[in-house]
């Protein structure tokens, strides 16, 4: 005899084969809190950024209220052509070169020596660390003051050495010296984060180095600096991108002087826009520095995933 099962109609009914999941976009607690401000950060960027866009390809009118005239690529053409414009490049490669190789050197050197001191280390790295806490305007001033033909202690000391010329006056001595002051103030940012790679890495590495035979210099080659390639590659890449676009020290000791001589793109960008009021072209000028800082990052952030 067969009985005929009957469902108990108080019980749910369940729905026979998968349901197609329905996704809704929601903002978690967090990034609801955050999304005015976000939002607003984002508006003040774009904005500008599609405005420089236009006038890069239009001629900027400001008399009689602003005015946007549509030139198409008769800017980006001038920058590309314009002869001036690539020593400018030459001489912010100059400048890249200079303070990025100094400064990585003598952060390096500096990181090395502090991590082997034991007693004081937290007083001399607060020494060390003071020029990168001063304004870039103060180290300018500073440095022309000290550089001064006149009453200079830093033309005393080169005069006493041999050496009769203005150091501010000759070309590639302004270079050098707009360099030296640039290396000065901010040779201790390389110096902490290299400190910092310093400080992780592992001891029993080092112990089992040692145990080996294997010198400080072997050390150094095989361990240390392996394991903080990734750190001094963060920090060239931070120094490279504020390098490209840096203006504060050149305008207050040079402005560009003598005879062009420390002009880098920065300057001339200064110059087009606000001595001689072209801002289509220049506007050109800033999304080409855009570019190449854009290409340069780049560049360091394959270096860093190959690295791992």
């Amino acid at each position: 005899m067969s009985t005929a099962l009957r469902a108990d109609p108080t019980e749910p009914q369940t729905k026979q084969g998968p349901e197609p999941a329905q996704r809704r976009f929601r903002l978690t607690f967090p990034a609801t809190l955050m999304a005015p401000g976000v939002s607003l950060l984002a508006l003040l960027s774009i904005i500008p950024f599609i405005t420089l866009i236009v006038m890069s390809f239009s001629r900027v009118r400001l008399l009689g209220g602003l005015q946007l005239d549509w030139v198409g690529l008769d800017n980006w053409t001038r920058v590309l052509q314009d002869v001036d414009m690539w020593v400018s490049w030459w001489r912010t490669a100059v400048y890249l070169v200079g303070t990025l190789g100094l400064e990585m050197v003598l952060g390096v050197g500096i990181a090395l020596l502090l991590h082997r001191v034991v007693r004081g280390r937290g007083l001399m790295l607060s020494l060390v660390l003071l020029p990168m806490f001063v304004a870039p305007v103060i180290v300018g001033l500073l440095g022309r003051y000290l550089t001064d033909s006149t009453f200079g202690l830093y033309s005393w000391a080169l005069a006493k050495l041999g050496y009769e010329g203005d150091i501010l006056g000759g070309s590639t001595s302004a270079m050098t010296a707009v360099i030296l002051m640039d290396v000065w103030e901010w040779t201790p940012l390389i110096a902490m984060i290299t400190l910092a790679g310093l400080s992780g890495v592992n001891p029993s590495v080092l112990e089992a180095a040692s145990l080996d035979g294997a010198g400080y210099w072997s050390t150094l080659r095989h361990v240390v600096f392996p394991s903080i390639t990734g750190i001094l590659l963060v920090a060239f890449l931070i120094r490279a991108m504020d390098a490209v676009r840096y203006y504060d020290i050149i305008t207050v000791t040079t402005n560009g002087g003598p005879a062009d001589a420390t002009k880098t793109v920065p300057i001339r960008l200064f110059e087009t826009a606000f001595r001689f009021f072209d801002f289509g072209y220049a506007a050109a000028i800033g999304l080409m520095m855009l570019v190449v800082t854009i290409f340069i990052s780049k560049g360091f952030v394959a270096v860093l995933q190959r690295k791992g």
